[in-house]
């Protein structure tokens, strides 16, 4: 790991993506390196591009930024993203993303990037940014009612969606 951080108090936001272009890192930590009252977790591959390197020469001295490499022990990932505040998701592209509704069964709230594959996915019912200084916005003036409803609504549509047994029965009956 590139930072080590403790997960005690759970006033922190996480993003967890592939370090690409079109998952909009950049947008993300250029938001959080302007403000230092919420610290960022960003989980990623970071060294297997030049972006990626690129990004992590800029950010890693933030002290509020928090660059953990890849972590795929589920027990692990499981544990940071339980433990946060918020769930940044910044992909642009690809349709439903697991990372992001995995964060919605969590129930967090969710700031996602604005684009028709997260607006479909979250039922319209999250906060949405499309460049870093709307991020910066929704993170300087965050308000905790209005997030944890966000992460109920979150978390219904995540169990009402996303369930194998729902998935399950959406295919039973198109094949019927």
């Amino acid at each position: 790991m590139l930072h080590e951080m403790s997960t005690d108090n759970q006033f922190y936001a996480i993003t967890v993506c592939r370090i690409e272009p079109e998952n909009n890192t950049h947008l993300v930590l250029e938001a959080f390196s302007r403000q230092t009252e919420l610290p960022l977790v960003a989980v990623g591959n970071w060294k297997n591009s030049e972006y990626g390197l690129g990004l992590l020469e800029k950010y890693a001295g933030f002290p509020h930024i928090h660059l953990l490499d890849p972590i795929y022990d589920s027990e692990k990932i499981n544990a940071l993203r339980s433990n946060a505040f918020v769930y940044v998701h910044g992909h642009s592209a690809g349709g439903t993303n697991p990372s992001l509704v995995e964060a919605m069964f969590l129930s967090l709230p969710v700031f996602a990037f604005d684009c028709a594959y997260n607006r479909y996915t979250t039922e319209n019912q999250c906060v949405y940014w499309s460049n870093a200084d709307e991020l910066y916005s929704y993170i300087s003036r965050y308000e905790k009612a209005k997030l944890a409803g966000i992460g109920k609504n979150m978390k219904f549509i995540a169990d009402n969606r996303y369930r194998w047994n729902t998935i399950v029965a959406k295919y039973e009956s198109l094949f019927a």
